[in-house]
């Protein structure tokens, strides 16, 4: 379980150094979550990533839309370091540290709020996107994408299954972590509970890649060691156990080696909601 609170400690951290890698794994999926972001965008107005990480999604907004005044906001300093640094020329883009559950993060003139994987790690998931819902302006457009079920996503449950010997078992109750959202109707309860309406979802079926460069076999082990579920029980292992399982693992790496990349079959959900008149207090 990977709650709020890791994000802006050493998971926020790990993310950071590892931006580049984690960026690659998305950009597959990236392209989707774009186009719904700038088919509901304003010409001109306030708008707000959600989890922004180091910057992505903000940076493409911003560079799409230069008359829209973009901030991104995350947990993690090191994130925000790094989104800052990728944004310095854009005049129109700015990010924050901050918790946009507490009330007095940001002011409520959002005219879209967006978020690439971000809105999953809610310790209250009603509350936390009612906390969204009050920095929206009424009939403001929120979009945002979230891993399908564990079992779609073969980057997570094969290197977990490999570490573990056994078929990772998609949650039955909310838990936040990167699969919380994984159900759609679970989503939408909670989008209505929080003051969204409007509600629409996609599913969008992408390759994420784990491994390429000069030995793609050695980096998708690596980046298996430093990200995803089975990387901290790869940490945690003894040293004889940890080396037989980095030989299941490139064992498993291997065999989705295909035209000198590791890609892994992977899938999401895109959601788009708009601001109910009514805020929940």
């Amino acid at each position: 379980m990977t709650g709020a609170h890791d994000w802006s400690g050493a998971v926020g951290d790990v993310w950071a150094a590892e931006w580049q890698r984690t960026d690659r794994g998305f950009a597959a999926m990236t392209p989707h979550l774009d186009a719904a972001i700038l088919a509901a965008a304003p010409v001109r107005g306030n708008a707000i990533d959600i989890g922004c990480g180091a910057g992505g999604t903000s940076l493409a907004l911003a560079r799409a839309c230069p008359e829209l005044t973009v901030t991104g906001v995350d947990l993690s300093p090191s994130l925000i370091d790094i989104a800052r640094t990728r944004g310095a020329d854009l005049p129109n883009l700015s990010f924050r540290v901050a918790d946009i559950t507490l009330g007095n993060a940001l002011d409520d003139s959002a005219d879209l709020l967006v978020s690439r994987h971000g809105v999953m790690f809610f310790d209250d998931p009603v509350a936390g996107l009612a906390a969204v819902r009050r920095v929206a302006r009424p009939g403001a457009a929120l979009i945002f994408s979230c891993f399908d079920s564990v079992t779609r996503n073969r980057f997570a449950a094969d290197p977990l299954a490999t570490a573990t010997g056994q078929e990772p078992v998609p949650a039955t109750s909310y838990a936040p972590g990167p699969f919380a959202f994984a159900d759609p109707d679970f989503v939408a309860e909670t989008l209505a509970a929080a003051g969204w309406a409007d509600l629409h979802h996609q599913s969008v079926a992408f390759s994420y890649r784990v491994g390429a460069g000069p030995d793609p076999v050695a980096d998708a082990v690596d980046f298996f060691t430093r990200i995803g579920p089975a990387a901290p029980l790869l940490r945690a292992a003894a040293p004889e156990a940890r080396t037989a399982m980095i030989a299941r693992l490139t064992d498993l790496v291997t065999r989705h080696l295909h035209d000198g990349v590791v890609d892994f079959p992977a899938a999401a959900w895109l959601w788009s909601a708009r601001a109910a008149e009514s805020v929940m207090t």
